[in-house]
């Protein structure tokens, strides 16, 4: 019988849940003044926050989500999906932050975002969430970074407060809006010193260093990074790659059969992270964040492994 440890860290996710339309599967894209009928719908609570979230949830990681809320319809439905966490958000007199997405036969997505309550987000609004210390081994996830533009404009002295306070910090940016550029990276190099993880994808780990190889992408990055960090590339089919000052890892991923990739990524935070919470170290945290991130796209209703699957991947190791 496997037995789960006890820990007293905790995992905080700061950042984007909106509520996500998704709608399957376009073909073409319509003309003009046209209507088009798609098979199947789904209205899901999103962003990355409040993905990594669900999974957290589904894994039962001692965590709390960190976020703000609008106020319109939405506002109690969001809120109950997250019921240890939304009696600490805030609300903003706008409209709840709203995703219309549909996919394309080959999986992939298309997205269209509303502003509304993400981009209101601020320090001001973060930090009264957190413990004013950190307990042993807490991390603090920042995501939707370009997404989230108020708090986004406060990361240097968020991150620093965050330190202070003794928290570690793994960050996933995601992909700006506005494509990378000399700016984003410059504005970029402020906060990476604080970064104890970065957990991007392949082409925003090139796009966010400027690199022509992820190997060198990496390797640039990790040397503006906090001491002791690591650099984290989720490489879809291919698994994920882990760089630190004193080991390269690689974790395979094993073949499953696609139906949703939105989250993906969310997914393997929640795994890779789970892992460092129990302090079990990062070979076993890339373990984790594709076994959850696999799991999470070859299902629908979505699902996720439980956490005696999990530790069962530790006693093999």
């Amino acid at each position: 019988m496997i037995t789960r440890p006890d820990t007293r860290a905790t995992l905080y996710v700061v950042g984007n849940i909106n509520v996500d339309l998704i709608m399957s599967t376009l073909h073409a894209w319509p003309k003009k003044g046209t209507e088009a009928m798609l098979e199947s719908s789904s209205l899901r609570p999103g962003g990355s926050a409040g993905n990594c979230a669900l999974a957290l949830s589904a894994l039962d990681v001692p965590h709390r989500l960190v976020a703000n809320q609008g106020n319109d319809q939405f506002t109690g439905w969001l809120a109950s999906l997250f019921p240890e966490s939304a009696p600490h958000w805030p609300t903003c007199d706008c409209e709840t932050s709203l995703t219309f997405g549909v996919t394309h036969p080959d999986h992939e997505r298309t997205f269209f975002s509303n502003q509304g309550h993400i981009v209101r987000l601020s320090m001001q609004d973060v930090l009264p969430q957190l413990p004013e210390r950190a307990q042993p081994g807490d991390w603090v996830l920042l995501c939707g970074t370009w997404l989230c533009t108020a708090l986004y404009a406060e990361y240097p002295q968020l991150l620093s407060a965050l330190r202070s306070r003794g928290y570690r910090v793994a960050i996933d940016s995601g992909w700006p809006p506005e494509d990378w550029s000399d700016t984003l990276r410059k504005q970029a190099a402020q906060w990476l010193p604080f970064c104890d993880a970065l957990l991007l994808n392949e082409v925003e780990t090139l796009g966010l260093a400027g690199a022509e190889t992820l190997d060198a992408a990496a390797q640039k990055l990790l040397t503006q990074m906090a001491d002791n960090a690591f650099c984290v590339a989720k490489c879809g089919p291919d698994g994920a790659r882990l760089w630190a000052a004193d080991q390269t890892l690689h974790q395979h991923a094993e073949p499953v059969e696609v139906v949703d990739t939105i989250g993906a990524g969310d997914s393997f935070n929640a795994g890779f992270l789970s892992a460092l919470i129990y302090g079990l170290p990062p070979a076993t945290a890339l373990q984790w964040g594709v076994r959850v991130a696999g799991c999470a796209i070859s299902s629908s209703p979505r699902r996720y492994p439980d956490w005696q699957s999990l530790f069962g991947l530790v006693e093999k190791l």
